[in-house]
């Protein structure tokens, strides 16, 4: 509907995800499935029916960019995140993939893995919440939302089938116990 209404669209953002952690023996394969289906999906679709789109536009080279949300657990996991964390994973190489597709028609294609970005009452965050993260903070929706934004601008073609961690230096961050 939107092609038809606008025309065209030159920016997509695959900004969707469900998880369910839980301890990997009471996972079900439904579950797993449901997942992969609703975190993955989405992006392959939007993404080839762009292309569909452009190359019936004649195929030439035009300003298009896809942003796919990943995240950081595709690199770093607790226990009982497999689905999620394998979705997120499999977004991020889909990205890639398709940024090698599209490439010809003009259209990047980037990921963002953000970490910890809280979505909810970020007042009740405790001061070991923010403490733990080298910025010395809990990210927030407008981090990623600038992130995007910069990745979407029409001189920023040179950036193409990366994965930019937003995550406040935690996957940097060395740790031992």
């Amino acid at each position: 509907r939107l092609l038809e209404a606008w025309g065209d669209i030159d920016v997509i953002v695959n900004n969707v995800g469900v998880s369910a952690f839980k301890p990997l023996e009471e996972s079900s394969l439904e579950e797993w499935d449901d997942i992969m289906s609703i975190n993955v999906r989405p992006v392959y679709i939007t993404s080839r029916k762009l292309a569909i789109h452009r190359r019936n536009m004649g195929g030439e080279s035009h300003y298009g960019r896809i942003i796919n949300m990943a995240s950081t657990r595709q690199s770093m996991s607790e226990a009982g995140t497999e689905a999620y964390s394998a979705s997120k994973g499999a977004v991020d190489s889909l990205t890639h993939a398709l940024m090698m597709s599209l490439a010809p028609l003009g259209i990047t294609v980037n990921s963002v893995s953000p970490g910890w970005i809280e979505t909810g009452d970020y007042d009740a965050l405790s001061e070991a919440d923010h403490s733990q993260h080298p910025s010395r903070r809990v990210g927030r929706v407008d981090d990623i939302a600038r992130a995007c934004i910069f990745i979407a601008l029409p001189d920023n073609d040179f950036l193409n089938g990366e994965n930019i961690v937003i995550d406040g230096g935690m996957t940097r961050k060395m740790i031992y116990i």
